[in-house]
């Protein structure tokens, strides 16, 4: 990025750049000297479905909220952090917040001035802070990113937040899934590299302390294979091939296993493959799992957490709203394999048919991003959102482009 001698003369550049493109939304958003690329591409990727003027942040529904607070793996560690971190944004005149998995706001504290100013926006609990709920945000890049994130003044997309500089990064569980963030936000003549130190420094702690209150079985192996597939043990990344991850999957989503001979045509077909092929892959999961997979009949022999299984494990008990937490996009997007296709048809319809046979305005608008081309669900969600919901604007954004694909 150029470099700039001072925050007020980035301001002032940063403000014109974002003027060029909010006066003009519809010309692409060309490679600029002092606009950073994920800061570009957020821009690019909400263009059209939020607005630039929008003045407060959505707000998930009361009841909605404390449920997603008393569920948090969150809940216990910031409580008992919570002196720390109200000291911490006090005495520098700054606010923190924690987020959940999706960007909901759970909890805020800090300088009385400034978050007073914060809750103006809706910076407070309950506020919606993802890409499509407040566009280019720091929440929301490393939402996206998986990265911590800092966005200043007019690198928001929303003017309202042009006056704020944002310091957030994720926070993991002993798992290694992303359980929520933390950010700290302030004036923007208050940024300072510093805080992203700090904001740094508090994850570690609220993970250490995630960990200490982690069940002592050993080291947790995750199988997430909806969206972008990854295998971690406690929380670092197992090196797999894709048609690994897609034999481990299948074991997930089948815990009575399978014959040698089914497994080969659930990942093969009709394609000829000898049945060495097979139990090479099935050996090098064994050893990447710690022996968790049985001989003759092939079958996990302990347990992988595994966001699919989850999935349709909270349909079953009713609890969509948590299924669609889990859902990051199609099982396995880029697999061919029959059984995973099989497989991802079902979870597709089964969570389809959920969100339109309910009358949930927050699930027909959280899975409607996942479906951009499904004008049924976009239909759908118009007709619950209630009148005057912010949200009817991105919703109607979406159903025009699925109507114009």
């Amino acid at each position: 990025m150029t470099q700039v001698h001072t925050l007020t003369q980035q301001r002032e550049e940063l403000a014109k750049v974002w003027a060029r493109w909010a006066t003009a939304p519809a010309r692409p958003i060309g490679r600029d000297a002092l606009l950073r690329n994920e800061v570009a591409q957020s821009w690019q990727r909400v263009r059209g479905a939020v607005d630039p003027s929008r003045a407060v942040a959505p707000a998930t529904d009361r009841d909605d909220l404390g449920s997603r607070w008393s569920r948090s793996p969150l809940r216990e560690p910031v409580l008992s952090m919570a002196d720390e971190l109200r000291s911490i944004a006090e005495d520098a005149g700054f606010i923190t917040g924690i987020t959940d998995e999706d960007g909901v706001l759970l909890w805020s504290s800090g300088s009385r001035r400034v978050r007073i100013s914060a809750e103006q926006v809706n910076f407070a609990p309950g506020g919606v802070w993802d890409e499509y709920g407040m566009g280019t945000n720091a929440v929301s890049l490393a939402l996206h990113t998986g990265r911590p994130s800092t966005v200043f003044s007019a690198e928001h997309l929303v003017e309202a937040l042009h006056s704020w500089v944002c310091y957030c990064a994720p926070i993991h569980g002993p798992d290694g899934r992303q359980v929520g963030l933390l950010d700290l936000s302030s004036y923007w003549d208050r940024a300072n590299p510093l805080a992203m130190s700090t904001v740094r420094a508090l994850v570690n702690a609220i993970e250490t302390r995630l960990r200490a209150d982690a069940p002592r079985t050993g080291p947790a192996i995750r199988l997430e294979c909806l969206g972008t597939p990854r295998l971690l043990r406690a929380g670092s990344p197992i090196p797999v091939r894709p048609r690994q991850l897609e034999i481990l999957t299948l074991l997930a989503l089948e815990p009575e296993g399978f014959t040698p001979e089914r497994l080969r045509d659930a990942v093969y077909g009709d394609r000829p493959m000898s049945s060495s092929t097979l139990k090479a892959d099935v050996s090098h999961l064994r050893r990447a799992t710690d022996g968790g997979i049985a001989d003759r009949r092939y079958m996990l022999t302990r347990p992988i957490v595994c966001d699919a299984v989850d999935l349709l494990a909270a349909i079953e008990a009713g609890d969509l709203g948590a299924a669609l937490r889990l859902y990051r996009g199609p099982l396995l997007p880029g697999s061919e394999t029959p059984g995973i296709v099989q497989w991802r048809e079902y979870i597709d319809v089964v969570l389809r048919t959920a969100v339109l046979s309910g009358g949930h305005p927050d699930h027909a608008f959280r899975y409607g991003r996942h479906r951009p081309d499904d004008i049924e669900v976009h239909e759908h969600a118009l007709r619950v959102l209630p009148p005057g919901d912010a949200r009817r604007a991105l919703v109607t954004a979406r159903l025009h482009a699925a109507l114009s694909g």
